[in-house]
């Protein structure tokens, strides 16, 4: 495309979620109270784990540091999607757009090696029960949810950088309700299809990777579990694992749709629902999955009432 026809405005104009629907407000309303719900619960569920000396284990570490970053994808998206709507007005700088993109990937890559830890950290509790504690210790426990963050960060800057350097032409309208990294590449005016590959690369690196190392642990774990003679361990060690596999597909489905099809693939529309399910509702069901499956959570839950 002709970089004359770069446009002189330096805005992006960001489309809404779902322009063409009528009664979109009623949607809106609906995800401004998942939000309201999804940041209550996880901010309980981190505060349970905190004051429950019973929880202070590195599940339940782990556990909290999903649920915080739960809540920093999901406040990413949802409040400048809300003042856009209420507000009527569409723009967003291109800082702003590449600080959205920045936390956005950084917190949704943390995530997935935060996961695959977890599954690393059932697989040590079913399947290495004596040396647990040696294994996961708080140093550990520390060094994953440090390497998940800074991993996250250090990868989405390289990312988030490279894609905004990049001259933007035509109309700069957005098609969705964030910005993000591919409709953003659609207007650029210059060639992508290398950096596009780089995306595919990454995608693999970040998903699929990390995928074969949850479902390789869950492997052994079951070959482990099928060996309990006791079925009480059995039944609470298939509990915890069904908990945490439940997670893994609620992140990992719709990410790999997003990320792991061709650009000549992708529809806006689809787009827009894939987020809603995954940055969106996932913080929402992530504490609700652990706390109705999880009796420990629940006790603790029923102590913080009961005093």
């Amino acid at each position: 495309m002709d970089k004359r026809n770069e446009s002189s405005n330096t805005d992006l104009i960001l489309l809404g979620l779902f322009p063409d629907m009528k009664h979109v407000n009623f949607l809106v309303c609906a995800i401004l109270l998942i939000y309201t719900m999804a940041l209550t619960s996880n901010s309980i569920l981190i505060l349970l784990i905190w004051v429950d000396s019973h929880l202070h284990m590195p599940m339940y570490f782990l556990l909290s540091q999903l649920a915080l970053m739960d809540m920093t994808l999901i406040s990413s998206i949802v409040p400048k999607m809300a003042t856009d709507f209420f507000s009527g007005k569409r723009n967003i700088s291109l800082v702003a757009c590449g600080t959205q993109i920045f936390f956005f990937l950084t917190v949704g890559m943390a995530e997935c090696t935060l996961i695959t830890l977890m599954s690393y950290d059932r697989y040590v509790a079913i399947c290495n029960p004596l040396r647990y504690t040696l294994i996961m210790s708080q140093k550990v426990c520390l060094q994953m949810a440090a390497i998940s963050w800074a991993g996250g960060a250090l990868t989405s800057l390289a990312h988030t950088a490279y894609a905004m350097h990049f001259p933007i032409c035509g109309s700069r309208e957005i098609p969705h309700f964030l910005c993000e990294i591919k409709s953003i590449l659609k207007w650029a005016c210059d060639d992508v299809s290398a950096y596009e590959k780089a995306l595919v690369v990454t995608s693999i690196v970040v998903l699929l990777i990390p995928l074969s190392l949850i479902m390789s642990s869950y492997a052994l774990i079951f070959l482990a579990v099928l060996h309990m003679k006791s079925p009480k361990g059995r039944d609470k060690a298939l509990a915890t694992c069904f908990s945490h596999l439940t997670v893994v597909c609620l992140y990992y489905g719709p990410a790999m749709v997003v990320y792991m099809r061709p650009s000549s693939y992708h529809n806006p529309r689809l787009d827009q629902v894939l987020f809603i399910l995954d940055p969106i509702l996932t913080p929402l069901l992530n504490p609700l999955i652990y706390s109705l499956r999880n009796k420990e959570v629940l006790g603790a839950l029923r102590k913080v009432l009961t005093s």
